[in-house]
């Protein structure tokens, strides 16, 4: 009987009860919410339920699964060497039809003025006493693309990964909540029921030299921009060239999803107590809704500007699509234009600026990398 206490006495000093810590039980219940989250609401679950499952793990004392030569850690270099954010760019482009964007080339300009919100937060991160590259890391949220923001923090900030990662994705998943108000009180009545001309049929020629031109010109005009958008573009090659059908499904697929898992689990592992229970933690999450907030207005304020010049022609509303939360965004769009007016179609006119924000957030991350790194 001694024998048997004994050896329970030491299962009991070697197991993680006695490692557990007040901030490890806060992250493990922050890991229940964002799995509860993504279970039970539906919040971005292919990347939540990753990020929670690799939260819950590393929060679990005495593992060792973050450790050198732990489990995470080996998975960790895949986001630490930017690799996993890259290549689901890729499998983004497999997934996304640039036709509305060639159809109309000028909602270029709606995916640019979208980005009003990372140089706000830029500047209001920086006001609360961040450094620059920690500031611009946290100011990409506002571009509403999970993948460029884990790509720009791994560059420039690592120390506040989680805390950026889920604060991305989850203002991702928030979209039908957040850019509603934000939409219905830069327009009137009026302008949402607006009806827009159908949009030009796109050649499969223009299809197949876009991804082609666009990775020249961001290459040579910003080479900072080449990993994100070279192979955002490479994956939309696949799509449309024709001959590449196994391949584009796989990136679409078994690769985008692997890869999913992996980084999910890697950005979670992050979210240590030490590192994710802080004030700088609670200021990102704020500075993220801001600039969100400001993203979705800035693209509906140029869309005033351009119904304007356009005669009225323009619906503003798919401004606000112009952040790149490919296709939340657009369908927000659509179900309030079907509110005001149930036999107008918007969905196809606010992909274009939908997809011009993919680019144009890439082309803002390779900007600060530039001008950050040199």
């Amino acid at each position: 009987m001694g024998l048997y206490f004994r050896a329970l006495g030491e299962i009991l000093e070697q197991s993680g009860f006695l490692g557990l810590t007040t901030g490890n039980v806060i992250m493990l219940v922050v890991a229940c919410i964002l799995l509860y989250l993504a279970i039970a609401k539906g919040f971005e679950p292919l990347l939540l339920v990753p990020i929670a499952t690799g939260c819950l793990l590393v929060n679990l004392p005495l593992s060792g699964i973050m450790d050198e030569g732990g489990f995470l850690r080996y998975l960790f270099y895949g986001a630490e060497h930017e690799i996993y954010p890259v290549i689901i760019f890729m499998g983004i482009g497999a997934l996304t039809d640039f036709s509305p964007l060639l159809a109309n080339p000028l909602t270029f300009l709606l995916g640019a003025a979208a980005q009003l919100g990372v140089f706000i937060a830029l500047f209001g991160a920086m006001m609360m006493g961040f450094s620059v590259p920690e500031a611009a890391s946290i100011a990409i949220i506002g571009g509403a693309d999970g993948p460029t923001s884990i790509y720009l923090t791994m560059k420039l900030a690592p120390q506040i990964l989680g805390a950026v990662a889920v604060a991305a994705y989850s203002y991702m998943s928030l979209v039908p909540l957040i850019q509603p108000p934000v939409i219905k009180m830069l327009t009137t009545k009026k302008d949402r029921a607006i009806r827009m001309d159908a949009l030009r049929p796109v050649s499969k020629r223009e299809r197949i030299l876009f991804p082609i031109v666009c990775t020249v010109s961001a290459g040579l005009i910003l080479p900072a921009s080449v990993p994100l958008i070279g192979l955002l573009m490479f994956g939309n090659l696949l799509r449309e060239c024709g001959v590449t059908e196994r391949l584009n499904q796989a990136a679409q697929n078994e690769i985008l999803n692997t890869v999913t898992i992996l980084l999910g689990l890697s950005v979670g592992a992050t979210m240590g107590a030490d590192t994710f229970l802080t004030t700088a933690t609670i200021k990102i999450i704020i500075l993220g809704l801001v600039a969100f907030v400001f993203s979705t207005a800035g693209g509906t304020l140029f869309g005033q500007l351009m119904k304007v010049l356009s005669g009225g022609k323009v619906n503003p509303m798919i401004g606000a699509a112009g952040v790149s939360a490919v296709p939340m965004a657009a369908r927000v769009v659509q179900r309030i234009s079907a509110k005001e007016n149930p036999s107008n179609f918007l969905l196809m006119h606010a992909m274009g600026p939908n997809v011009a924000g993919v680019i144009g957030t890439a082309v803002a991350a390779g900007a600060m990398l530039t001008l950050l790194t040199n």
